[in-house]
């Protein structure tokens, strides 16, 4: 599963490559000088990122906010798993290939590519295939979150770079808590209209005398209509892929 995920996100990153059909003959084949060590070092290399793609999606990634903004529109609803787990991981999935799509070919321009060419090393490859996403970070990372760890690195006498070229020790964990409230301030933006048809419900039902017929069960139907009615999901994307810089 993991290859497939890396293979089909390095085919969106590069598209010609459907065509070329030669990503396994460069990353396997010995380099042009011969060097079998730069030859271990790049499978080793590929076989790390396999292992680590999942992490790696949650941590640099759109990932989290739209997984966050999902899951929390589905408890609004009321609706314990429908749509599933496996719906809204998969949505969310390819809303982040959608939205990292011009990092992924920014990356794959000037990091893989020259790596297959032999025209850089690997150190150079990790650099500038790094380089996207650290832009990408910087420009949805809250400066309150960022100073944050800077300031915690600072007080344990750990002196890290900021401006463009910003650590990833303390971009990385200010990129997730950025991310985690965005989710959270979308999702509570998401459910507030169903929280009033709750009350609502709850209110006509009491006024009735129906104690023991719970609101939630009259509620639902209403829910999902004024959902259906409104375009959510047209909506909720929409809003989730317009707050990406």
């Amino acid at each position: 599963m993991i290859r497939f995920l890396l293979l089909f996100a390095a085919m969106m990153a590069a598209p010609e490559l459907a065509h070329a059909q030669q990503l396994p003959t460069n990353l396997l084949n010995l380099p042009v000088d011969g060097s079998v060590a730069a030859w271990i070092i790049r499978t080793f290399g590929l076989l790390t990122v396999l292992s680590v793609a999942p992490g790696i999606l949650i941590m640099v990634t759109s990932f989290p906010r739209f997984v966050i903004a999902f899951s929390i529109l589905r408890s609004g609803m009321g609706l314990a798993s429908t749509p599933s787990n496996m719906i809204l991981l998969s949505l969310s999935l390819f809303m982040t290939f959608y939205v990292m799509q011009p990092t992924f070919d920014q990356a794959w321009q000037t990091g893989v590519q020259p790596l297959l060419s032999n025209q850089i090393n690997e150190q150079q490859a990790i650099e500038r295939i790094a380089e996207p996403f650290r832009t990408f970070m910087s420009l949805n990372t809250r400066e309150k979150d960022l100073a944050l760890f800077v300031d915690l690195a600072r007080e344990r006498g750990q002196e890290v770079a900021t401006g463009e070229k910003t650590d990833y020790r303390v971009l990385v964990p200010a990129f997730m808590i950025s991310e985690i409230r965005r989710g959270f301030e979308i999702g509570f933006l998401v459910v507030l209209p169903f929280l009033v048809i709750d009350l609502i419900v709850a209110t006509i039902t009491m006024a009735m005398g129906m104690m023991m017929l719970p609101p939630t069960s009259i509620s639902l139907p209403f829910k999902i209509l004024f959902f259906v009615l409104i375009d959510g999901w047209n909506l909720l994307v929409g809003s989730l892929v317009r707050s990406f810089h």
